[in-house]
């Protein structure tokens, strides 16, 4: 076997070792202000890779520093080498429903510790970013375990995989892989806004207008569907800030970052 073949080969073995690696990463509130809400946070990166910093330990900080007691949860996704390389041709690696099966472990977790971590087991949500929000619907909408969010907070979400106008490809192949991600009744069967409970939690959402990553009609029609299903829940659309600020003082616009505000005051308004 030439020697190039084989360090490509050893390189997509560690990627996939990596990659399938798990972590949930507790930030417990300070006893004085534990608000006894917790919230599992899915960093986005078009189940690719994870934004562990902006979409992650960032948000989570924040969340901690309100009361808040906060999961970062690093989930399975393809990786940039699987991406790109396209190694997943082979018909291995991460795709659906490993991400899925993740964020239901990690609910479980925190339903498992709550006393422990003075949790109140009704004010445990989700709160994703881009890919992250499309996982964040999904913890409730394809979860069919007792361990289930009350409240769900996707942020600039991948919503349809469907709607070929406005669905965003990557993340579409990201979740499901190189060959599913042509297949109509996957794309349908992960299109949040076509499989809307009628007992979904109230949700937060919120995105750009200009966004220039995911098409901001994925979160028109999350809106839309929510609303066709009489679904509690606010939806806000700033018309700046991109994509990708997650819970930075820096990224995004002085418009965009109004988005913590507004949710800790919808949380106190549903808890």
């Amino acid at each position: 076997m030439p020697k190039r073949l084989i360090t490509t080969y050893c390189l997509l073995l560690v990627a996939l070792c990596l990659s399938a690696k798990v972590t949930l990463t507790p930030f417990l509130a300070d006893s004085a202000r534990n608000t006894g809400v917790a919230v599992v946070v899915c960093p986005g990166g078009s189940y690719s890779w994870h934004d562990m910093k902006t979409e992650g330990t960032g948000v989570a900080e924040w969340l901690q520093s309100e009361g808040i007691n906060a999961f970062v949860l690093k989930y399975r996704v393809a990786t940039i080498p699987a991406y790109f390389i396209g190694w997943r041709v082979l018909g291995i690696g991460n795709k659906y429903p490993d991400m899925l099966t993740d964020i239901e472990w990690a609910l479980r977790e925190v339903y498992a510790h709550a006393d422990e971590y003075r949790i109140d087991t009704a004010k445990i949500g989700v709160m994703g970013f881009s890919a992250g929000g499309h996982l964040t619907m999904m913890s409730y909408t394809h979860n069919h375990t007792p361990y289930r969010p009350h409240f769900l907070c996707p942020i600039y979400p991948v919503v349809t995989l469907a709607d070929k106008s406005i669905a965003h490809p990557r993340s579409r192949r990201g979740a499901l892989g190189v060959w599913r991600q042509w297949n109509k009744t996957m794309q349908d069967s992960l299109s949040i806004e076509r499989h809307i409970p009628a007992d979904c939690p109230p949700v937060f959402l919120v995105n750009c207008a200009d966004d220039p990553v995911v098409h901001y009609r994925n979160s028109v029609l999350l809106d839309s569907a929510l609303t066709d299903r009489h679904i509690p829940h606010r939806y806000i659309q700033y018309r700046t800030g991109g994509h990708g600020f997650g819970a930075s003082d820096t990224k995004g616009t002085d418009e965009s970052r109004q988005w913590k505000a507004q949710f800790l005051r919808w949380l106190s308004d549903i808890i």
